[in-house]
């Protein structure tokens, strides 16, 4: 007899008011399984994913694991009964060691000793080896991500979820961690695995199932054998078309922004201090900025943005004007805008209405603010105006910006400070968790926007995405900026060493030698 899948779904409908998230979904996750879960933001994948991990409880439908009903109260609940999860953001204590986190996040107590040689085994077991004496705040994204994954599998699961897995990793370390989730499903551990990626997925897993609006719309018995512009169609509905951008590495324009020896100390023990950064944007161009999770990435944006202002003036010129010590209005006025990295809370407001949200940064160049008045009718208007030139799905005319899905929330944001007409965007991770077509829609506006003349300062995590835009890319590793060199694929293997110090460390290794 075969045996029954590990997971089996039957009918789950997930209703909210004004929304029906899941309807009628079925799935089937074998043993041994590496499976996909696919879909677009708003798909209903999270709040499938939640229901199966004991946060929600579905309104109908029923669930089954290895054969047996399954009924979840808690996630707490849902690892006793073998099922554990990845979360996109870790949940880690930076200034405690390995060993230490791994104690916090078990289920069963056990000693620290004991906990330390299950670590070892287990890890030498699936190539996740790690020092337990190692602070967290010293390990890289990827030995990170070991970490909550040792965590999961100490609990002996019998499905593994993983979400967005790969979104801050370096090449290497993408190869690592598939190179583990290979040989944990061959142990007979179940993986459901959650991306945008579409070539990840076809390189990755068995077999996947793919969301649309809530319903299953396709069931994919072989990934690898389907090509990925028709999985993206599966997900979307539609064809999605990327920008077709011409890059030159030697663009000729003026320097719109020029960092000159930008250095910043660190505002907290933890944090990432910038150390002597040089570079040149030109006019036209799409600079990349590479470099995995907390090497300085938010800390330049900040800088940049003025909400930390720097020692000096002349260590940022806007346009050859010396703006280190202006301040966030100040340097917009100057033609500069910045989107950061965290979409809620940073670049936008979730309580607040997207009018109120367009008014957030628009309102230096946008003539929505006369006399000390707000021009609410004005901010309404612009709202509109990027509701459609940038096709935000949005629950009514005026609604709070937390009611928006990710993808469309972006979309949104990022319509905003392109309306300005900025001379020099910054943006940090402008399609981080969003899908396929969101982020076709966010490229094609960078692209726009650079073949207008503006220059684009673009900081992700994400190479594909950096190899599509950037004419040159520039690693940012632990607060230091390597030179800039050509977007090529070429390139791809040397970038993803730098990202993770290893190109460091063998130039260093070779000098001593030398010596």
């Amino acid at each position: 007899m075969t045996s029954p899948p590990r997971l089996e779904l039957r009918g789950i409908t997930k209703r909210f008011p004004g929304v029906l998230a899941n309807e009628a979904v079925d799935l089937r996750v074998l043993p041994g399984e590496i499976h996909a879960l696919l879909g677009e933001n708003g798909a209903g994948k999270s709040t499938l994913v939640k229901i199966i991990y004991g946060v929600l409880r579905p309104d109908s439908g029923r669930m089954m694991l290895d054969g047996a009903p399954l009924r979840l109260s808690s996630p707490r609940d849902a690892r006793r009964r073998g099922i554990a999860m990845v979360f996109q953001h870790f949940t880690l204590f930076e200034n405690l060691s390995v060993a230490e986190n791994l104690a916090l996040g078990v289920d069963r107590r056990r000693p620290l000793r004991a906990l330390v040689q299950e670590l070892a085994d287990t890890g030498r077991r699936f190539g996740l080896e790690l020092d337990p004496r190692r602070p967290v705040h010293e390990l890289s994204a990827g030995e990170r991500q070991r970490l909550e994954i040792l965590r999961c599998l100490l609990g002996r699961p019998r499905l593994l979820i993983m979400d967005e897995p790969t979104s801050v990793l370096a090449p290497q370390e993408v190869t690592q961690l598939f190179l583990a989730l290979s040989r944990i499903a061959a142990a007979g551990c179940s993986v459901l695995f959650i991306s945008h990626k579409i070539e990840e997925v076809r390189a990755l897993c068995h077999r996947a199932t793919v969301l649309r609006r809530g319903r299953v719309v396709a069931r994919l018995e072989a990934p690898a054998d389907t090509p990925a512009r028709e999985i993206v169609r599966l997900m979307v509905g539609t064809e999605v078309r990327e920008p077709v951008r011409p890059k030159d590495p030697a663009r000729g324009g003026p320097p719109l922004l020029e960092l000159c020896g930008l250095s910043l100390p660190s505002e907290t023990p933890l944090g990432i201090p910038l150390r002597d950064l040089r570079l040149e944007l030109r006019a036209g161009e799409i600079l990349g900025i590479a470099g995995v999770a907390g090497n300085g990435q938010r800390e330049l944006v900040e800088a940049l943005a003025g909400e930390r202002l720097a020692p000096r003036a002349d260590m940022i010129r806007l346009r050859g004007r010396p703006v280190g010590r202006l301040g966030p209005a100040a340097r917009r006025r100057l033609g500069l805008a910045v989107l950061p990295e965290q979409r809620l809370g940073h670049a936008a407001v979730a309580g607040l209405a997207l009018s109120a949200n367009a008014l957030l940064s628009a309102w230096p160049k946008g003539g929505l603010v006369r006399h000390g008045l707000v021009r609410w009718r004005r901010a309404r208007s612009l709202a509109a105006d990027i509701v459609d030139r940038f096709a935000v799905q949005a629950p009514g005319r005026d609604p709070p910006a937390g009611q928006l899905s990710g993808g469309n929330l972006q979309k949104f944001v990022i319509g905003r400070e392109l309306l300005q007409d900025p001379q020099v965007l910054v943006v940090a991770q402008p399609t981080w968790g969003i899908d396929a077509a969101s982020s076709a829609a966010v490229h094609r506006a960078l692209a726009r926007l650079a073949a207008s003349g503006a220059g684009i300062l673009l900081v992700s995590q994400d190479l594909d995405e950096l190899f599509l835009l950037a004419d040159r890319i520039a690693v940012l590793y632990r607060g230091r900026l390597h030179p800039p060199r050509a977007a090529q694929s070429e390139e791809l293997e040397s970038i993803g060493l730098e990202m993770t110090g290893a190109a460091r460390s063998a130039s260093a290794a070779l000098d001593h030698a030398e010596a």
